[in-house]
């Protein structure tokens, strides 16, 4: 096997990989539709019963099932390879049929099309390459994951169990839109907070009452307020909801909390702040409970990841793609999973997208090739 078959092999299935990202984008699969992250789930399971790929499903109750696959050489004991992606994306039902996959000037559209279907689409071609002629000295293997949008509620244990056994960690979310991989992630905490309060007639009884939207109120401008964007520190209140009519006090309301952190250290203070808001009643006679719904952690830049990302960097010239560099998000990943539990990890990796989770989602489709050549690269040499 050489360097060149295998790139050369990628550059011939240009037409296959856009013929079944199509095929992958035109199938709903928002992270609580099982049903249809499992269609996509089953649709990359047939290709690699195609190429004679040994997979296998994790299978889940709730949310999607976890999808295995290997190309490894017989008898090898080498630690993996890991190439990770998700399936599923944050649209809802029907959106697949009123915004199918299409072609314009160069570029793809559809839900989930760059975030991050083709990431994945270009993960099982570079896999299959290698299982074309004849492997790689370090087994590849394969995750397809289910429900990374909310978080990875059910993934992220797995994600963390094949972290842990990887020598390194490519994960294929979309290349951005400067063409850069990512090299730093933020962390992100989503949590709902719950109000209760009291319900009156608001003009008849109204000091009876008590206003949980009032509650509320006063718990989104002190969340808000610890906001510190010179350390990359944001609070947003997303979603609010409550109240039972416009004439009653509120005896009930919620909201929706986002936190974004770079450094790992000021979780737990921020947090402990938001705890304290939680617990404080600024209209007395209300209470409120905080829940975690999901958790991403930082992608934080070790020496070895350093390492891989500038082993990747090399390969990437070598087709083409000599601006590459390495660029922090403040989104957050899988990748902050595997990056915390030691491995080195680069993230990014994917074809060329941009304006994900919008209906104006576009994917460049020259990029599918290189990227995957680059990756491929990486790969053999590492």
């Amino acid at each position: 096997m050489s360097e060149a078959q295998i790139t050369d092999w990628l550059a011939s299935q240009r037409q296959a990989m856009i013929d079944l990202l199509r095929e992958v984008v035109n199938i709903d699969s928002g992270s609580y539709d099982k049903e249809g992250v499992d269609a996509v789930g089953a649709r990359f399971e047939r290709h690699f019963a195609e190429h004679g790929i040994p997979y296998r499903r994790e299978s889940h109750g709730t949310f999607g099932d976890a999808i295995h696959a290997e190309v490894a050489k017989p008898g090898s004991n080498e630690k993996p390879v890991l190439l990770m992606g998700h399936r599923d994306t944050v649209f809802g039902k029907g959106e697949a049929g009123r915004r199918p996959f299409t072609i314009r000037d160069g570029r793809a559209y559809g839900p989930g099309v760059a975030d991050m279907k083709s990431g994945l689409v270009m993960n099982v071609f570079v896999a299959t390459a290698f299982h074309k002629f004849g492997g790689n000295p370090h087994p590849i293997k394969l995750l397809i994951t289910s429900d990374e949008e909310i978080g990875s509620p059910s993934s992220r244990p797995v994600i963390e169990r094949e972290g842990r056994a990887a020598r390194a960690v490519f994960n294929s979310e979309p290349g951005r839109p400067t063409g850069n991989v990512v090299t730093g992630r933020k962390g992100g905490i989503f949590m709902h907070v719950a109000i209760t309060g009291k319900a009156a007639h608001s003009g008849a009884n109204f000091a009876a009452g008590v206003s949980a939207i009032g509650e509320l109120a006063h718990k989104i401008v002190q969340i808000l307020a610890l906001t510190n964007l010179d350390k990359g520190i944001t609070l947003n209140v997303g979603l609010v909801s409550g109240g039972q009519s416009v004439n009653t006090t509120a005896p009930y309301a919620e909201g929706q909390i986002d936190l974004r952190y770079v450094d790992p250290a000021d979780r737990a203070t921020v947090m402990a702040a938001i705890e304290q808001i939680v617990a404080t009643s600024y209209v007395p006679g209300t209470s409120a409970t905080l829940t975690i719904k999901g958790e991403f952690v930082p992608v934080v830049q070790s020496a070895e990841s350093k390492a891989l990302f500038e082993g990747y960097q090399a390969a990437a010239r070598e087709v083409g793609l000599t601006t590459l560099q390495g660029e922090f998000s403040g989104g957050c990943a899988d990748s902050g999973f595997t990056a915390a539990v030691g491995t080195p990890t680069i993230c990014g990796l994917g074809p060329v997208g941009g304006l994900a989770h919008t209906p104006e989602e576009y994917l460049e489709l020259d990029s599918i090739v290189p990227r995957a050549q680059a990756l491929a690269l990486a790969i053999l040499r590492g």
